[in-house]
């Protein structure tokens, strides 16, 4: 499954323990999703989902499950996961409902760093209960750096990702100005940054 996984395009991470598991997560490498076994060697994936959400609420979790008895989907459902695969199932059907998952829980995150908060469902970004005024641009920029949080963000892929349909074209010196600007609005200390940390010879990486 995790090489079926990547050759979809997906970025896999498979630990075989909940320890190891938990271990993962607690990283500042934020994960879009959890996929869980039902049946495991030592518990069920019903307590590492409760588990799980004690301390990562917003991560979306897939349940894998043998069987499809209604009580098993429903307990699964009421212990904090978003959706459930009968096995056998063929990888399409399961790409297809991360794909589905992740584009449901996405629209409707938050990201929150401090006191710092990023609505994107709202497009809207706050620092101590305050709304700060970004273009269009600083948002993109903002919230590309911040999913990438703990992550080195090249400046190529950057100005790939602000390029857009409508024409709006992001150079070099433009980016450092973007850069510059994002971090006068929402760093406490814009000459001693904490959040937007500048990796040179590379990139930028967001500080989680």
């Amino acid at each position: 499954m995790e090489y079926s996984l990547k050759k979809n395009g997906f970025l896999v991470k498979t630990t075989r323990t909940v320890e190891e598991a938990l271990t993962q997560l607690a990283f500042p490498i934020p994960f879009d999703l959890l996929i869980l076994d039902v049946t495991l060697p030592d518990v069920t994936g019903f307590s590492v989902c409760e588990k799980v959400l004690t301390s990562y609420s917003q991560i979306p979790i897939l349940f894998l499950t043998a069987s499809d008895e209604e009580v098993n989907v429903i307990r699964g459902l009421d212990c904090g996961g978003d959706d459930y695969v009968t096995k056998p199932f063929k990888i399409g059907e399961l790409c297809s409902r991360i794909r589905a998952l992740l584009r449901r829980t996405q629209n409707t995150q938050t990201l929150t760093f401090g006191s710092l908060s990023i609505d994107t469902a709202a497009n809207r970004v706050t620092v101590n209960g305050r709304t700060i005024d970004l273009t269009r641009a600083e948002y993109r920029l903002l919230c590309l750096l911040a999913k990438n949080a703990g992550i080195v963000v090249t400046r190529e892929r950057i100005l790939d990702e602000l390029w857009d349909h409508a024409g709006d074209f992001v150079d070099d010196n433009t980016l450092s100005v973007y850069i510059r600007r994002l971090r006068e609005k929402i760093e406490p200390d814009p000459a001693h940054p904490s959040y937007l940390i500048t990796v040179r010879g590379f990139g930028y990486k967001w500080n989680a």
